[in-house]
């Protein structure tokens, strides 16, 4: 079984676009990538064949907050993971749940052990450590699995998300002791993205992204822009981040998906996008 692999293939001469090959346990990907968004396993109102022939999807993302909810681990680890449950055999992406400590705000508590959840469907509570999530995405079987971050929304103030950032380092560090002490469940690899934060503060974004790229991980993702920020902000920051992750891993920007975003962010070093957009 292959091991998770990024090769730079190409360059723009008059940016900072490049081309590339993400290698997985499931199949290749061809970078720059958008993914469409499967939040429950499935991508909304396009079936798996249309996905394969016309879309020509080689990646799809699940949700962790979602998936565990619903169908459920016991259910997905029955099936043996995301792919045989779905049948989509090509790539798949988990993102952690963090998002969702910025969406269900109203409906979540966070604290340093994690974050406690109401579920939007019936209720119940859920704590959602750093520790658990990398267990749900174990038995979810993705591909490439999310470390658990806060999203802080915009605008927050400095002190805030320091905080916040801070936070989201030490539960880092615990997204990695975990998965190094846990044995993937259906005998292929699965590689772990740290989360870049910081908000709109270049000195916290700087330092977030020392940080990630410091833990020489699989490929890197860039977090909590695309959430109310002007867009030219939007693009300092990402540029910014991409200037310090390593240019031998793919970056990935979490929540961005209109055209235009997607080029100009391929010009700033981009490779990997990810929105639901066009399936609302």
């Amino acid at each position: 079984m292959p091991q998770f692999n990024f090769n730079v293939e190409a360059k723009d001469s008059n940016s900072k676009a490049r081309a590339g090959k993400i290698s997985t346990g499931h199949g290749e990907i061809l970078t720059p990538i958008f993914m469409p968004v499967g939040t429950v396993g499935s991508v909304k109102a396009v079936t798996q064949q249309q996905l394969t022939t016309d879309v020509k999807a080689q990646i799809i993302l699940g949700n962790t907050y979602h998936l565990y909810l619903r169908p459920g681990i016991e259910v997905l680890e029955a099936a043996g993971g995301l792919h045989q449950f779905n049948g989509w055999h090509k790539p798949i992406l988990t993102d952690s749940g963090g998002y969702q400590v910025f969406s269900l705000a109203a409906n979540r508590k966070i604290k340093e052990e994690g974050v406690m959840f109401q579920s939007h469907i019936d209720g119940s509570r859920h704590l959602f450590s750093p520790e658990k999530v990398m267990d749900i995405q174990r038995s979810i079987g993705a591909d490439i699995i999310m470390a658990f971050d806060e999203c802080p929304p915009y605008p927050s103030e400095y002190v805030y998300v320091k905080k916040s950032m801070e936070l989201t380092h030490r539960w880092l560090d615990r997204c990695f002791a975990r998965l190094a002490e846990t044995p993937g469940k259906y005998g292929y690899p699965q590689s772990l993205f740290p989360i870049v934060q910081g908000g709109t503060y270049q000195d916290l974004r700087t330092a977030s992204a020392s940080y990630v790229a410091s833990k020489n991980a699989a490929g890197n993702a860039i977090g909590g822009l695309s959430v109310g920020e002007p867009v030219e902000m939007m693009y300092e920051f990402t540029e910014l981040c991409c200037d310090i992750l390593p240019a031998d891993k793919p970056r990935y920007l979490m929540g961005v998906g209109t055209p235009w975003n997607i080029l100009e962010c391929i010009s700033l070093g981009v490779d990997m996008f990810d929105c639901v957009m066009p399936t609302r």
